[in-house]
């Protein structure tokens, strides 16, 4: 078992891309006004264990519906694709009504936010393209940095303003939708040979 410095820093971009939590920043301090208090460890662990688990679990699973690797992959290009697009345009699909801090860390934080849809399918994808210790290493260190982002969000508002978390959200929106383009064309290939 040897770790791959390439895949690792590839898997945590492609992570990074699609968990999107600097683009988060405003939904999180939404978050944090309207629920008064969010439990950044908590939020992160939750996050860590279900993505963690859905990397092991997750093709079984698709094992048990009858769907292979590559069909999960090329699926999960489509939602790559998609969620690019969302970032691109500027588009919100999952808005908060506000709660207490403890159901507010849990959700809509850690789920479905942190370890949602995109970067379940995401997992996947890449568990097909990279060996697994690379990607496990790649979720713990986008945990590390979305704790610090957790912890930092409203300085990082500061800092960056509004402008510069719209420029970091359309540059991730492009590196994903280049990211989806690649899934798909590698695993679609796979399912015709």
């Amino acid at each position: 078992m040897t770790l791959n410095a390439k895949e690792i820093f590839t898997a945590s971009m492609v992570l990074f891309a699609v968990i999107d939590i600097i683009g988060n920043i405003p939904i999180i301090i939404s978050l944090r006004e309207k629920a008064g208090h969010i439990h950044s460890e908590k939020a992160s662990i939750i996050a860590a264990v279900v993505l963690t688990v859905f990397l092991f679990v997750g093709e079984r699973i698709l094992n048990l519906i009858g769907i292979n690797v590559n069909e999960f992959a090329v699926a999960g290009a489509f939602v790559l694709f998609f969620i690019a697009i969302e970032m691109l345009l500027g588009i919100t699909l999952f808005k908060d009504d506000g709660t207490g801090p403890e159901v507010a860390t849990i959700f809509p934080l850690a789920f479905p936010m942190l370890a949602g849809p995109g970067s379940l399918t995401t997992l996947l994808s890449l568990r097909a393209e990279y060996e697994i210790q690379n990607v496990i290493v790649a979720i713990l260190i986008n945990i590390v940095f979305i704790y610090i982002v957790l912890k930092t969000s409203a300085r990082l508002q500061r800092i960056l303003g509004k402008n510069g978390i719209e420029i970091i959200r359309k540059v991730f929106g492009v590196i994903l939708l280049a990211i989806a383009v690649k899934l798909f064309t590698s695993n679609i290939q796979e399912l015709f040979n």
